[in-house]
């Protein structure tokens, strides 16, 4: 099961390429980086997944209701643009335009561990969607861990 956490400050080369992590990098399953999903978050960021987990998560949606309206919606644009990739031998993940272009990136990235999946983010974008506010933080852990 992959497990990633923290944050890292990265660059991206001029060809759209990031360099993933070294500990994020240990941190996929033994497939060794050549089975990766990259698709559009629900925040303006881009969201990297294992093939293991994204195969979860696209269970879960294909598996919604065809002929219900919003999960239409929500296949449609949850698949649009995912894009399989793989790690080069210098651990380099090339990011299509389309997706550099989504989340606003240029020069330098934010990767962030998120559990099951990582997130890579503009660095200016990123701080907008962080909790400013320790009592928020508390209060949302509180909602969601005593359920």
């Amino acid at each position: 099961m992959a497990f990633f956490t923290s944050e890292y400050e990265c660059k991206l080369d001029s060809k759209g390429r990031l360099t993933l992590p070294a500990k994020i990098k240990s941190s996929l399953p033994d497939s060794n980086g050549d089975e990766l999903v990259l698709r559009r978050g629900f925040e303006p960021c881009l969201v990297l997944y294992p093939m293991v987990e994204y195969k979860k998560t696209f269970a879960k949606i294909a598996g919604l209701n065809e002929f219900n309206e919003e999960y239409r919606k929500l296949q449609r644009n949850f698949f649009r643009g995912n894009v399989q990739v793989e790690l080069d031998s210098n651990n380099r993940l090339n990011i299509p335009k389309a997706l550099l272009q989504y989340a606003g990136l240029d020069k330098e990235a934010i990767v962030v561990g998120t559990g099951k999946r990582v997130e890579i983010w503009n660095p200016d974008k990123y701080e907008e969607y962080l909790i400013q506010d320790p009592k928020e933080m508390s209060q949302l852990a509180q909602k969601f861990l005593d359920e």
